[in-house]
């Protein structure tokens, strides 16, 4: 596989229960657009004439409710190149060992398992449906259909969730040993059932420092079992990256098929354009059977919108940011960056290194730290105007 990377993220906007906490583009009364949807994902990808995918990631909503012949149909349209990543998003509760089996004929060797907790009571503040034991019998039978690439995606921060609790979750998900990690604090969406219950005082907010001190269990439980982090919510065996994931943190290309979905296309003068689709399934229906354009916006980058961007991104990367050609004068910035070191918060020059990396408090506190080398590189630069704030779109797990 070469180094020229390009993905194509599908998305499938259906459910049959929504989260407490999720502000995602789904549905869950929708189920009778399947078919319908399943094909104009199909149309739009053969009149795209789309270069070959070195990825392709199906989130949602939840993917594995589609039948394994609609999801076959779909990657076998999506032109891929030998050893191409194909990740699917599943709910543990909506596959069994014929379905996953049927995902590897396909061409599916990587899955994401929507785990959240493995201690009931947390699921049920979380407003999750599935049973923990049904976890182990899922992963069980990736691994028996020859999918050895496994994602467990966690949430911490939940009401009525202890230390304890975390740990013990974090255990259950090492006893599976899987090859990738992603855990996520929990965040309130003014527009979810959550946000709502916040909002109104029924519910409690998650707490920062609670969240904090879960975060540093996390990190010391998955790098204790050989998990390395590489981005500030993922850890994976080495080797073992969501390439797709990187695609978007090393602002490749992507393309967008799907309500809802977002891509990104880098043009040639060093500028881009980011553009999602109508956000509902009958809209992105009814517009490919038209032969219209899903598009619903865009919006365009220039170089020194990508310029902040790719330090917002590559600052959550374990591989930071190299100091010497992506300041043009290192000279005004330095001041920032040594003042970030002697708090704590990143290692840099002051360490003897040539990149620019977050330390684990410093992971922490990542929004603040980048906010303040936005405004440092803006200074350099001489660039009038507000900070830059990248509005991204759906990273995968």
């Amino acid at each position: 596989m070469g180094d020229q990377q390009f993905g194509v993220y599908v998305h499938v906007p259906f459910c049959s229960s929504r989260c407490d906490y999720c502000d995602f583009a789904t549905w869950t009364d929708r189920a009778h657009l399947m078919v319908e949807y399943v094909d104009a994902c199909v149309r739009d990808v053969e009149r795209r004439h789309l270069p070959p995918a070195t990825s392709v990631f199906f989130g949602g909503g939840t993917p594995s409710l589609l039948e394994a012949r609609q999801l076959a149909r779909i990657i076998e349209a999506i032109d891929r190149v030998t050893g191409a990543e194909v990740t699917v998003e599943c709910n543990p509760d909506s596959v069994d060992s014929p379905k996953l089996a049927a995902y590897a004929s396909a061409g599916v060797n990587r899955v994401s398992f929507g785990v959240q907790s493995m201690q009931d009571h947390v699921l049920r503040a979380l407003g999750r449906t599935h049973d923990p034991a049904n976890v182990t019998s899922a992963v069980a039978s990736a691994r028996a259909a020859g999918i050895a690439r496994i994602n467990l995606d966690l949430i911490y921060g939940a009401a009525g969730e202890s230390v304890d609790d975390w740990r013990a979750t974090l255990d259950a998900t090492l006893a599976l040993e899987p090859s990738h990690v992603s855990a996520y604090a929990l965040t309130v969406e003014p527009a979810t059932p959550l946000g709502r219950a916040v909002a109104s005082g029924r519910r409690v907010a998650p707490d920062d420092d609670d969240q904090a001190v879960k975060y540093e269990v996390a990190d010391d439980r998955l790098r204790g079992a050989g998990l390395e982090w590489y981005e500030i919510s993922n850890w994976a065996v080495p080797g073992e990256e969501c390439r797709h994931n990187l695609v978007y943190w090393e602002q490749g290309e992507y393309a967008a098929i799907g309500s809802a979905a977002h891509g990104h296309t880098v043009q040639g003068d060093g500028s881009a354009c980011r553009w999602w689709n109508v956000r509902t399934p009958e809209r992105y229906i009814a517009a490919i059977a038209a032969g219209d354009s899903p598009e619903a916006g865009r919006e365009q980058l220039d170089a020194s919108a990508r310029a902040s961007e790719r330090l917002a991104l590559a600052l959550r990367t374990r591989k930071g940011i190299k100091l010497e050609g992506f300041f043009a004068d290192l000279l005004r910035v330095d001041p920032c960056i040594e003042e970030l070191c002697r708090a704590g918060l990143v290692h840099g020059r002051t360490d003897g290194g040539d990149r620019l990396t977050l330390t684990r408090r410093g992971r922490l506190l990542a929004n603040d730290v980048t906010a303040r080398l936005l405004v440092a590189l803006e200074d350099a630069a001489d660039v009038p105007g507000p900070v830059y704030r990248p509005a991204l779109g759906r990273i995968g797990r």
